[in-house]
C-alpha cells in the first residue's frame, strides 16, 4: 500500500522513543529538530541522549518499556535491538497513533524518509521502507545537485512572494511575477553572492508592474 506524503508540524507534540542506542539517538535528534516534546524509555542511553536530558531537551525514563508509556503520544518509535520489545510497543499502540518500528516496515504506519535539507527547503525520499540504502544513495546525488545556495534562495523567494501577494495586482500578474522570480538568474546571483544585484532586479520586476 503506498504512503501518503506529508510534512508534519510537531512543535510541542508529545513523541515517544523506546530505545537508547545509536538508532534511537538519530530518531530523537530529528524529533528535537522539529520542536517535538520527546520522552525516551530505555534502561540505558547514549552519551548524546544523556546530554540532551541534562539540558532539559528530553525526558528519559531509565527502565524497561511498559504499555502505559504510549499514552498521550502522537508519534511512537520503537528503536531497540530486541524484536520482542519492539513488537510489544506496536501492540500497545492505539489506532490513532502514528507508529514506526525500526526494521519492521510491515508494522509501521509511517516511515522516516531520507532527507535533503537546505534551510527551510526539505526534500524527502522514501522507498516505502523497502530499501533505505537506495533512498540514501539518491539523497547523496540530490545533495550534489542542490547546493547550500538553496537555503538563501528559498528565503529570498519566500520574502518576494510575500511582497508580490501584497501588491494591488490581479492574480494573473502576480503569477507572472512569481514565475519570473524562478528564473535561474536569481539562483545564480544567490550562489555567487551577488545578493544586492538579485534584490535590485527583483524589486524592479515588482515595481514595473504596479
Amino acid at each position: 500500500m503506498p504512503y501518503y506524503p506529508m510534512m508534519v508540524r510537531l512543535h510541542q507534540k508529545r513523541c515517544l522513543v523506546v530505545g537508547g542506542g545509536q538508532v534511537a539517538e538519530r530518531k530523537i535528534g530529528s524529533l528535537l529538530a522539529a520542536g517535538a516534546d520527546v520522552a525516551v524509555v530505555s534502561p540505558s542511553v547514549t552519551d548524546t541522549i544523556q546530554t540532551w536530558m541534562h539540558h532539559g531537551k528530553v525526558v528519559v525514563h531509565p527502565r524497561s518499556f511498559v504499555p502505559q508509556d504510549v499514552q498521550g503520544a502522537v508519534i511512537v518509535i520503537a528503536a531497540t535491538s530486541d524484536p520482542a520489545v519492539n513488537l510489544a510497543v506496536f501492540k500497545a499502540c492505539l489506532p490513532h497513533q502514528w507508529i514506526n518500528i525500526v526494521d519492521r516496515p510491515d508494522l509501521c504506519t509511517f516511515t522516516v524518509p531520507s532527507l535533503v535539507e537546505r534551510g527551510d527547503l526539505q526534500i524527502a525520499i522514501s522507498t516505502g521502507g523497502h530499501n533505505p540504502g537506495l533512498a540514501k544513495k539518491l539523497r547523496r546525488q540530490l545533495e550534489q545537485w542542490i547546493g547550500p545556495e538553496y537555503e538563501g534562495y528559498t528565503l529570498f523567494l519566500g520574502e518576494m512572494r510575500r511582497q508580490v501577494l501584497a501588491l494591488a495586482l490581479n492574480e494573473a500578474d502576480k503569477r507572472a511575477i512569481l514565475s519570473e522570480l524562478l528564473d535561474d538568474r536569481f539562483l545564480h546571483w544567490t550562489k555567487t553572492g551577488e545578493t544586492e544585484r538579485r534584490d535590485r532586479e527583483a524589486a524592479a520586476l515588482l515595481y514595473k508592474r504596479e
